[in-house]
């Protein structure tokens, strides 16, 4: 008897871990990590969809920046070689490529400077000005700019100009406060 109660027990337990594991993968699977709540991208954990993307203009403490069809902004990578990102593994769950399944989209920006280039992982990333474009993972609401200036996979990201360039300077003093960045929110 005590034997059936031990065996009994022990397959109880088995179940109850292979229950717990499997809610647990699921869990892992379906619970949004930081890169998730990224904007929709083709690459990997951020793309909650895949669509044509759109690159357009927007105010921000910066002036006018590049940002996504829903008003996300987004950033160019200076350690890129051309047209060849060098932002790939890791580095994609902070900065999620912009991808797209067709030719972008463009409002607002000067068109001939849209364009694309292949990932080494087959999708197609956005570009602009030659630059492949990126969301930055702590930009959770358009007009944020978290991202600005940081510093990090081996080199500098910067929100983009509708020249195509870096914007390297400091925020406008008089920029609209609804444009601005809420990293600090106090």
């Amino acid at each position: 008897m005590n034997r059936f109660i031990t065996l009994s027990v022990g397959v109880a337990a088995m179940a109850a871990t292979a229950s717990g594991c499997s809610s647990t993968g699921t869990t892992t699977s379906s619970t949004p990590t930081a890169s998730t709540s990224a904007p929709t991208t083709a690459t990997g954990s951020a793309a909650p969809s895949q669509s044509v993307a759109t690159v357009k203009t927007a105010s921000s403490p910066f002036g006018q920046i590049l940002v996504d069809g829903a008003g996300r902004t987004l950033y160019l990578f200076k350690a890129d070689t051309g047209t060849t990102s060098t932002c790939n593994g890791s580095c994609t769950q902070n900065w999620p490529p912009q991808t797209t399944t067709g030719t972008p989209n463009s409002s607002g920006v000067t068109a001939s400077l849209v364009g694309t280039t292949t990932r080494s992982d087959s999708s197609t990333q956005v570009t602009y000005n030659g630059h492949p474009l990126y969301y930055f993972f702590k930009d959770t609401r358009p007009g944020e700019t978290n991202g600005q200036g940081v510093n990090a996979f081996g080199a500098s990201w910067y929100v983009v100009s509708p020249s195509g360039d870096a914007i390297t300077s400091a925020p406008s003093a008089s920029a609209s406060p609804s444009a601005s960045s809420t990293g600090g929110g106090y």
